[in-house]
């Protein structure tokens, strides 16, 4: 049977990657992000999952926290949902960490590395194909880099394209990537046979207790209804949005191309539909009407 459990929902991301019982699903995804020459070999979740965390249909960001065996410091989220300002907010975010890790008297050698990660179900960058992005603080002109402070990773699921036959051959974050979106369609055993490393054992572990245990089935489809239904609101949200600003510039059409007729009837230089449409909706409103006024006083 399928497991049917969905990685990118937040109570499975998070129980999975988020329990300190599958820290090997997190640190076999965190190496194939960054693909470091010094792999990370243990990890602590400073956060690790709990059930109150989903006690109620709000949805919120629920990140996960954790330090290396060299100290670095990482927060690693899941996002459904294209948000303003989300690349500002993982800067933020990694800024906290590293500014947090300063204590009275401590010195600024003694700063680790600050790491943001964001696994994203939808596009950002839209001009380019590069489905990962890792920025780091570095001098444009020379290339120089400041090292071991702030970095921010970009995933965008939707950019890559893995077909089973594929798996076997690539990248270990293709890999992972594969097993984000697809995991759902997969008998356990079937994905143990394609995904054989210790990493995604555990996660498929985690998957499995979730489709079996009946608290954890519940609580999954709770939320991801909720994801649903959230994103159903924001996608209607847009829609409307849109319609209204198609009638708002129908609108704004209709008062232009009247203003265009009086200011012609009145002698007045006319203005063009680019001048007219940089004006807001107010403006021509009373705009009109002066020339209404006008045109009735002149021929009074």
């Amino acid at each position: 049977m399928q497991l049917g459990i969905k990685l990118t929902v937040d109570f499975a991301f998070k129980k999975v990657f988020g329990s300190p019982e599958y820290s090997a699903a997190l640190i076999g995804l965190l190496n194939a992000i960054l693909g470091s020459a010094s792999p990370i070999v243990a990890v602590e979740i400073l956060n690790p999952f709990s059930y109150q965390e989903f006690k109620n249909d709000k949805l919120v960001v629920l990140d996960i926290r954790a330090q290396d065996q060299n100290g670095n410091w990482y927060n690693i989220e899941m996002q459904v949902s294209n948000h303003p300002g989300l690349l500002q907010r993982l800067v933020f975010y990694a800024g906290k960490l590293y500014t947090e890790q300063l204590g009275a008297g401590d010195y600024y050698t003694s700063l680790r590395p600050a790491i943001s990660i964001c696994l994203l179900e939808h596009r950002i960058f839209h001009d380019s194909l590069q489905a990962h992005h890792h920025f780091v603080l570095i001098d444009e002109q020379s290339g120089r880099r400041i090292a071991k402070s702030i970095e921010v990773h970009t995933i965008e699921l939707p950019k890559y394209n893995l077909g089973e036959g594929t798996i076997p051959t690539a990248e270990k974050l293709e890999q992972w990537v594969f097993l984000l979106l697809r995991a759902q369609d997969y008998e356990a055993q079937q994905l143990r046979e394609l995904l054989p490393a210790v990493g995604f054992q555990a996660a498929i572990s985690g998957l499995e207790i979730i489709s079996f245990k009946t608290e954890d089935r519940a609580m999954y489809d709770q939320r991801e209804k909720a994801q649903r239904d959230f994103q159903w609101m924001i996608d209607g949200a847009k829609t409307q949005a849109k319609a209204e600003g198609k009638a708002e510039g129908r609108e704004e059409g209709k008062l232009g191309g009247k203003i265009q007729i009086l200011q012609e009837l009145l002698g007045d230089p006319v203005l063009s539909d680019a001048e007219l449409m940089a004006r807001p909706t107010s403006e021509l409103t009373a705009l009109l009407a002066t020339l209404q006024r006008r045109l009735r006083a002149r021929d009074a």
